[in-house]
């Protein structure tokens, strides 16, 4: 789990498992693979495990995979 004094200014790196996550660089925040835009770390809350890859929103996770078929 996350803590306050893991985050720095920027882009974090982060391992994405079922359920939880693993920060690997500090940083702020991540960027939403679908639509690019910073999702602040403390509002993360979707994300694929098998593309190790964050969503802003449902909307955005749901058009990624509507993408693979």
């Amino acid at each position: 789990m996350l803590k306050k004094t893991d985050r720095l200014p920027g882009e974090a790196a982060i391992v994405y498992l079922d359920g939880d996550l693993r920060l690997e660089s500090p940083g702020d925040f991540v960027l939403c693979a679908v639509t690019g835009r910073k999702i602040p770390l403390q509002a993360l809350r979707y994300w694929c495990v098998d593309r190790q890859e964050a969503y802003v929103d449902a909307a955005a996770a749901s058009a990624r995979m509507i993408q693979d078929h």
